[in-house]
């Protein structure tokens, strides 16, 4: 039985994180932590002085991510993390420790299975477009912005070629920040924060005479949760760093 414990459970992705948990028969539930009052640890050092925890589960904020994973990994605990908003530089920070300690740890910026598709889709597409943008969609209480989705999906598209901009004009922004930001290989991320929206991602490719768009919503925070479950159950059986879901379908 893999004993889980679940950083920032009181959150909308963590209570749904908590239900799946407890649910799964290769899962046992160790320990709650947030800093909500309640019946729960208020952080990873005080649930790991009391509980026996395989794998910490983390979903918080983009301010505490950073801290939570090196605690993890300095003290042996395995880690699953789904909370975006690390930058390339504590991605790798965070690479070095999970090697020089020899313990698992899983990042995703989208655990479902269709939102990793569409970024496989994306991939395979950016070879034969020499244009393409990305207009990322979400709640109004998403704290980052881009989203991990969107930088990951970059990042793919990036090793296709050197810039998406081929034939662009020179241009002038008479509102600052109206083109979105260039990301890897110039390519453009639009970001929208509106009520009604959980989680939408497009993908635009361009060419003379047509475009190409691929489009993944999530509607239920229930889509995140198989991936999860199997992100889990392999860093559990792995000492290893992984950074996308789609590296173990």
């Amino acid at each position: 039985m893999i004993k889980v414990a679940v950083c920032g459970a009181m959150g909308k992705m963590g209570k749904e994180v908590v239900n799946a948990i407890t649910e799964c028969p290769d899962t046992e539930l160790a320990a709650k932590i947030d800093i909500a009052s309640g019946e729960m640890y208020h952080s990873i050092e005080e649930a790991k002085r009391v509980c026996d925890i395989d794998v910490v589960i983390d979903f918080t904020q983009p301010k505490s991510i950073f801290e939570n994973a090196k605690y993890c990994l300095t003290n042996g605990i395995k880690i699953v993390i789904g909370t975006t908003g690390l930058t390339d530089e504590q991605i790798e920070e965070l690479e070095k420790l999970s090697k020089d300690n020899n313990t698992g740890c899983f990042i995703a910026p989208n655990f479902s299975t269709g939102a990793v598709l569409m970024m496989k889709c994306a991939e395979l597409c950016a070879k034969y477009f020499d244009n393409a943008e990305i207009i990322e969609l979400h709640h109004n209480q998403k704290k980052d912005a881009p989203s991990g989705t969107a930088i990951k999906t970059a990042l793919m598209m990036s090793k296709a070629k050197e810039s998406f901009t081929t034939g662009n004009c020179p241009e002038t922004e008479t509102i600052q920040g109206s083109r979105g930001g260039a990301s890897y290989s110039d390519i453009h991320i639009h970001s929208v924060r509106m009520p009604g929206y959980m989680a939408s991602q497009e993908v635009i490719f361009g060419s003379i005479g047509q475009t190409l768009t691929i489009r993944h919503d999530s509607t239920d925070r229930k889509c995140y949760m198989p991936g999860i479950l199997l992100a889990t159950k392999h860093v559990v059986q792995h000492n290893d760093f992984v950074y996308g879901l789609e590296n173990i379908l």
